[in-house]
Formats: C-alpha cells, sequence, structure tokens
C-alpha cells in the first residue's frame, strides 16, 4: 500500500469516527432516502494480466446437487415466502458441517427459523441433526438428542470444545437468546445456556447473528465472540409502508440504514464452565462499524494473537485487532478492509479467510448486496490490506446477491479457489417488474495461481448453476473421498448438498489438530505444509492456513484442515505453530491420509480414509 492511499484510509477513518454514521453513509452512497437501499455499482473491466496456463483449461471438478437421495430434504422455515413485513425475515440461517460423535464422518447441522404468525403446538419447527450413514446417505437423529426442545429464529452456529474435555460442542445464535449445548459425547447433548452464564438480560431483545468461538487470551480456554445485528423490537419496528422502505419502487422490509445497529459481544471463559461477558472493557463497542452479520476470527497481522474481522450490513467492517492485553481496536478503515475500492461502505453479508497467494499472509474475502461487487483484500502482511477485487478478476458480478462464501481448494492444486452461494433479500422482487429473481444462481471462482481467478461457474456442474435462496454455506468432505463437498440451508426450501466430483486424481492431506495447553479443539493453530509437487521440483509447495470456528454465512466448515497437494504423494513438512506457542514439526507424511496430531508433538492416529460404500453418481 502506497503512502498517499494509507494517508486517506487514516484520515476517512478519522471522519468516520467524528460524523454520524447516517451521515457518513449518505455522503458515500448518496442514498435517495432514509431507509432505503440503492446499490448502482457497475462492474469494471478486469486488467489482464500474463495469461495463467491454466486459464481456459477443462475445470476436472464438478458439483452435483445430491440432497434428495442424502436424506437431507427437509424444508428450512425463515418469515413469509412471497413477502416480508420486517426486516427478521430476511437473513436466514446457518448450518455446519460438524463430526458431533467423532466417528471421522462430517455430520450435518441446520439450523431453523419461525414465522411472525407463529405456529399450533406441536407443529414449530426446530433445527436439525444428521448423522452421516457412511454411505451418502443421512439419518434426522435430532430427536432424543437434546437439540429439539428450542425453537424460534435460529440464525449462525459454530462448533468448539469449550470446556477441554475433547467433545466439540455447539453454540447457536437467535434472535432472542442464544444457545450453548454441551456434547455429552453419546450422540447427545444438553443445554447449558443458564448454567453457562450466557442468558442475556431483559427486556431488550438482542438480534445475535455470526459466531466465533476464539482463544483471544491465549490462555487455552475458548472464548465466545457474537455479533449483534439490529436493536429491534417487533412491536414498534417500521413496517414496509413507515418510510416508505422501496427497493427499485418495491415496498420492501425496512433497515437496516435508519435503524439502530446492534452492539457486539465477547464472553470470556472463566475456565469453570461459565463464561464473563467483558464486551464494553475489552473495547469491542469502540467501532465505527454496525449491523453486524458474519464474523471471522484469524491473526490477520501474523502477531501471534487471533484477530476478529466482522462483516457489516450497509456500514464499514470491522476488523478487530488483539492488542494482546485483553482488548481489541478496530483498525478496519486505516488498514484498507473495511470499504469499496471507491471508499463507499458496503453491505457485507459473509466472509472467509484464507492465503489465496501463498505468500504467508491471510486474506479476506467478503460477499455484498446486489448491485455492489463482492470484495476480495489482500494481505499485505503489516496489518494493512489492498482491495483486489477487479484486478484479481473477483468483480464480475453486480446482479446477485452474496451470503455464504469460502475459500476453498476445489481441485486440489494447493491453490485456494472461491465459491460464492446467492440469493436475494427481497421475496417481492419475484413479483415485480424487475428481472430479478429471489432464487440465484452461485458464483464460482478458480485460482489461477498467479494472483487471479477465473470465474468458471458455468463448467462446475448443475449444483452451481441451480438457482436457490442460498445463505448458511459450509465446507467439508462429506464422503471422505479426499474432495471438498459444499452444504446449503436455504430460506423457506430444503438445503443443496453439493458433492463435488473429480477427475483429476490429485492428492491431499487432512489434519486433525488435538491441543494440551491450547484449546483441545485447536481454534487459532496455524499450519503450514511443504511438499514437492514433483521430484525435480524447483520449489515446494507452501500453504498455510488456521483453524477456525465459524465464518462463511453463520456457518461452520470441517474441523479437519485439508491440503491439496497435485501430484506429492509425500508431505515433507507439516509445522503446527500453537495458541500456547508450541511449534512442532512433522517430517515425511504420506499423502491421501488423515493425520491427529497433538500438542507436544505425537501423532494420534495416521489414517487412509475410506470414501463412502455407495456413491450414485449423476
Amino acid at each position: 500500500m502506497n503512502d498517499d492511499r494509507r494517508q486517506f484510509l487514516r484520515s476517512l477513518s478519522r471522519t468516520a469516527l467524528v460524523l454520524p454514521f447516517a451521515d457518513l453513509l449518505a455522503a458515500a452512497q448518496q442514498l435517495p432516502g432514509p431507509m432505503e437501499r440503492s446499490y448502482n455499482a457497475k462492474a469494471m473491466p478486469t486488467p489482464k494480466g500474463p495469461k495463467s496456463p491454466i486459464e481456459g483449461t477443462p475445470l476436472g471438478v464438478r458439483f452435483l446437487d445430491v440432497v434428495k437421495q442424502s436424506g437431507l430434504d427437509v424444508k428450512t422455515t425463515y418469515g413469509g415466502e412471497h413477502k416480508n413485513k420486517y426486516l427478521l425475515e430476511t437473513t436466514g440461517c446457518g448450518l455446519a458441517f460438524y463430526d458431533y460423535d467423532d466417528d471421522g464422518w462430517l455430520d450435518i447441522f441446520l439450523v431453523n427459523g419461525w414465522r411472525l404468525e407463529g405456529f399450533a403446538p406441536g407443529q414449530e419447527p426446530h433445527c436439525h441433526l444428521f448423522k452421516n450413514n457412511r454411505d451418502g446417505t443421512f439419518t434426522d437423529v435430532t430427536k432424543g438428542s437434546g437439540l429439539e426442545h428450542k425453537t424460534g429464529w435460529g440464525q449462525a452456529c459454530c462448533v468448539g470444545d469449550y470446556d477441554n474435555d475433547g467433545k466439540d460442542d455447539l453454540f447457536v445464535t437467535y434472535y432472542g437468546q442464544n444457545a450453548l449445548y454441551r456434547n455429552n459425547g453419546d450422540g447427545t447433548f444438553t443445554d447449558v445456556t443458564r448454567a453457562a452464564g450466557l442468558i442475556q438480560p431483559g427486556p431488550k431483545v438482542r438480534w445475535n447473528t455470526g459466531c466465533t468461538f476464539v482463544d483471544y487470551d491465549r490462555d487455552g480456554r475458548l472464548d465466545l465472540f457474537v455479533a449483534n445485528y439490529v436493536d429491534m423490537d417487533l412491536k414498534t419496528a417500521p413496517p414496509p409502508e413507515a418510510g416508505p422502505c422501496t427497493y427499485k419502487g418495491v415496498l420492501v422490509a425496512c433497515g437496516p440504514p435508519g435503524l439502530r445497529g446492534g452492539k457486539n459481544i465477547l464472553y470470556h471463559n472463566n475456565g469453570d464452565g461459565t463464561f464473563t461477558d467483558v464486551s464494553e472493557k475489552a473495547g469491542i463497542w469502540n467501532t465505527s462499524g454496525t449491523y453486524g452479520l458474519s464474523v471471522a476470527a484469524s491473526d490477520l497481522d501474523n502477531d501471534g494473537w487471533p484477530d476478529i474481522y466482522v462483516a457489516n450490513d450497509s456500514s464499514t467492517a470491522t476488523l478487530y485487532q488483539n492488542q494482546k492485553d485483553g482488548t481489541f481496536k478496530d483498525i478496519a478503515i486505516e488498514s484498507g478492509a473495511a470499504l469499496s475500492p471507491e471508499g463507499k461502505p458496503q453491505a457485507g453479508m459473509g466472509v472467509s479467510i484464507g492465503d489465496y497467494n501463498r505468500d504467508g499472509n491471510l486474506d479476506v474475502v467478503k460477499t455484498n448486496f446486489a448491485g455492489d461487487t463482492d470484495s476480495l483484500y489482500t494481505n499485505l502482511g503489516d496489518a494493512t490490506f489492498e482491495d483486489r477485487t477487479y484486478p484479481a478478476g473477483v468483480g464480475v458480478n453486480t446482479r446477485l446477491l452474496g451470503w455464504g462464501v469460502g475459500f476453498f481448494d476445489m481441485d486440489n492444486d494447493g491453490w485456494l479457489d472461491i465459491l460464492m452461494s446467492n440469493g436475494h433479500v427481497y421475496p417481492e422482487v419475484d413479483r415485480s417488474s424487475t428481472d430479478l429473481k429471489y432464487a440465484e444462481h452461485k458464483y464460482l471462482f478458480r485460482n489461477l495461481q498467479n494472483g487471479r481467478f477465473e470465474e468458471v461457474t458455468e463448467q462446475g456442474g448443475p449444483g452451481i448453476l441451480e438457482e436457490v435462496p442460498a445463505r448458511g454455506c459450509a465446507f467439508g468432505d462429506y464422503d471422505n473421498d479426499g474432495d471438498i463437498d459444499v452444504a446449503v440451508n436455504c430460506v423457506n426450501a430444503i438445503p443443496q448438498l453439493l458433492r463435488c466430483d473429480s477427475t483429476l486424481n490429485r492428492n491431499w492431506i487432512k489434519i486433525k489438530l488435538a491441543g494440551v495447553k491450547s484449546n483441545r479443539t485447536g481454534i487459532g493453530t496455524r499450519v503450514i505444509v511443504t511438499a514437492k509437487t514433483k521430484p525435480d521440483a524447483a520449489r515446494p509447495l507452501v500453504q498455510m492456513d488456521e483453524l477456525r470456528s465459524g465464518g462463511s454465512y453463520f456457518s461452520q466448515n470441517d474441523l479437519r484442515m485439508h491440503f491439496g497437494l497435485d501430484q506429492a504423494r509425500k508431505v515433507d513438512l507439516v509445522e503446527v505453530r500453537w495458541l500456547s506457542g508450541q511449534v512442532d514439526r512433522f517430517q515425511n507424511l504420506d499423502a491421501n491420509r488423515l493425520y491427529v496430531l497433538q500438542e507436544g508433538g505425537k501423532i494420534l492416529k495416521s489414517e487412509a480414509l475410506t470414501p463412502a460404500r455407495s456413491r450414485e453418481r449423476g
């Protein structure tokens, strides 16, 4: 980042702190009304650099939606199906790839929602837990699991072993009261929300959104961060006619502009099964951004301490830099990771973190509202970012509205690709004179290994092209065949289970972590994998990632870390940097295996995964 741009961003940061947010937003975007979304950005031509050798070649992978034959075809209920009265009906739900029974096979947890008119007794929708049958199908095991009792406006979920007993626990956010479920290790869960000190005091109703378990103080215990969207009371919330609130001339739910933004929450783990709200004294409320939705935590400035990034709707993003003393400072604007390339606030929805250009720094991709581009922030390694949305080729979409998003290596070449799930926020567009649709297809980008991406949506298979009202999106290898599959939660529809089918025969390695001094799940641990793709290769393939809880949009990815190896049959070195400061090194590991690595340098398990027994090909 040059000095002029750095100085501009810092001056903008000072301006943002002085001006009321409504004034800043109006000045930046020239909103035509106090509660009307208006996004008129146009895609800019993508600058062309030297052509990559793989650009334009066959993709070698395709995604098929196998949800109906998988047994996951249960409808997620969320708000009105054709018309929404309040903003609450628009955000939808997340989901998790979650091996809750620790049998080596990814199960699926689906968050569910509610409707304004409520439900008859016995007909209330609830969240669903599906057990992986190891043959490409799942069985609904919710009844009797302890997860079936809570109902309401479900939002996000995240996973982590908060009590360090070796069993990963589940946290679910709601409009209203959140829920913490302790994993009992026998297929059942206990709701420990009250016992853990997580009951939220009334009479205020919080709209909790994205969440992440994060050991922010590196004491070996997982703390908990929860984003908040809008302080909304349905008794006083404005209906569409109140503004009037319109989108392209259509009456729609009001907000978030014009509504009071919620305050994010940081809970400190006390080590005795309870948490303490430390939000205010930790500096979490000292941020210019508001309307928090999705959350991702990682060490973005390479100082060994986890930071927290929040995608905010209709506002500047938030980047909480860990000050290493129990407090955080929002540096998003001055760091260059808060605004559009034109310096405008955006309506951020989902967020993912990964080192897409393999320079040892973790980058950020963020989905945004329709009429704007999505965002790609390249990390320069010194707590500053450069917006590479257009130069990297990711700025091609200005029509579809993005939600779940992920950096993931779809083709196992060792370079992170990108998938974005889309769906409009207003069901009313289906009956309007606009050319927009509520259900939308996804965007798929292949990493060209030169800092740019190629949009390969058309080649991605019917699962990518199918139009659905997508929200949460999770990534994981549910059939244990060595490539990454995708699950998507939709609004008032069944989910998608996008099985990745590859013809490339490339290698991979999976790493599962077991902390000792660090938190048991290993969340926040940095893993560096070094391998030679060919025996005579001049340079080894070096990849880095961190284990994260939560992310995408309201969702949880597979906690087994996955690294594509291209043609490498062995991994020369796996370096594991734990939050405790312990550094372990493992050499000469075979490809196409899962390794369970324990803090202190011990390999607890080395396992060749057996793919699902029966897989019906499309």
